[in-house]
């Protein structure tokens, strides 16, 4: 599974390549839905508030780009396909890497590859 220390490694080591950015979008394994063991306690967000103090918790972890929040009719979450999680690239607005779907249809080394084109 794809974890920020990952995430943040591409950041640090693509920043002169590339603009990152996290869209928060629905909780994946909220706590009172499917939900792991070892996960923050957030349950399904209910309100735009709830799903912005959730998205703090991420921003804490300082996860070297800017953070912004999906709207509660998951917009960006439909429109790019990406629940529960997905990497893209895109270049001039348009999209020119399309990971799969997470967390076993992606591949941070691939988005790595990829980035390395870039160069």
């Amino acid at each position: 599974m794809f974890t920020l220390d990952q995430f943040k490694r591409l950041v640090a080591d693509f920043r002169d390549v590339a603009d990152f950015l996290v869209i928060y979008i629905a909780e994946a394994h909220a706590s009172d839905g499917w939900a792991f063991s070892n996960n923050y306690d957030i349950n399904q967000h209910q309100s735009l508030e709830e799903r912005l103090s959730a998205a703090r918790i991420l921003v804490q972890s300082d996860p070297l780009c800017p953070v912004v929040v999906d709207e509660m009719s998951n917009a960006a979450a439909i429109h790019y396909g990406s629940h529960p999680e997905r990497l893209y690239v895109l270049q001039a607005g348009k999209v020119v890497y399309k990971g799969g779907i997470g967390p076993w249809g992606y591949s941070p080394q691939e988005v790595r590859s990829f980035l390395e084109k870039l160069q």
